[in-house]
């Protein structure tokens, strides 16, 4: 009985590295192989968990690979410079920190999906004098981080899914 609170805690941290791995700034896959190992350590079995851990440290690779692979390709495709990437880092930190001004709803997450596009944008004008450029570069950053975060969201159910398959058994019999 014990064993099985412990189980379904470990999937909330899972869910929680789900979502983690969609919105910025917050944990996720790294939190779900987290919870892989602490399940490890609780069945004293790393073989129990074998396939879920290779699973979830590749997709963890390979979210890396995708956050910076997105964004720059979103801003390749849109025709952004150097500059309009840094302005969107610039935002996504100013925006999470909730400086922007004050919002009357959404705080920092708001902030972090405002910061980024208002960042693009500025840092791309300063760059281009361009209006149009910097807006199309701004969103073209947006969208290509958006879409990456999707493939992680993904990516992170994926993990969570293997871990389930290859331990409901161990927990629940059958």
């Amino acid at each position: 009985m014990q064993t099985q609170v412990v189980y379904w805690i470990l999937i909330a941290v899972m869910v929680i590295g789900i979502v983690g791995a969609v919105v910025p700034a917050l944990p996720g896959t790294s939190l779900i192989l987290a919870a892989i190992v602490i399940w490890g350590f609780v069945k004293g079995s790393w073989a129990a968990i074998s396939t879920p851990l290779i699973v979830t440290g590749i997709v963890l690779l390979l979210s890396i690979g995708i956050d910076f692979l997105a964004g720059y390709i979103g801003a390749k495709k849109a025709g952004a410079s150097k500059w309009g990437q840094i302005g969107a880092f610039v935002g996504l930190v100013v925006g999470f920190f909730g400086l922007l001004p004050a919002l009357p709803f959404g705080g920092p997450l708001l902030g972090m999906l405002l910061g980024p596009l208002l960042g693009a944008i500025i840092a791309e004008y300063l760059f281009c004098r361009n209006w149009q450029v910097a807006i199309k570069a701004g969103v073209g950053i947006v969208v290509g981080t958006l879409v990456g975060n999707l493939i992680q969201g993904l990516l992170a159910i994926a993990c969570v899914i293997v871990f389930l398959f290859s331990t409901w058994g161990q927990v629940f019999g059958g």
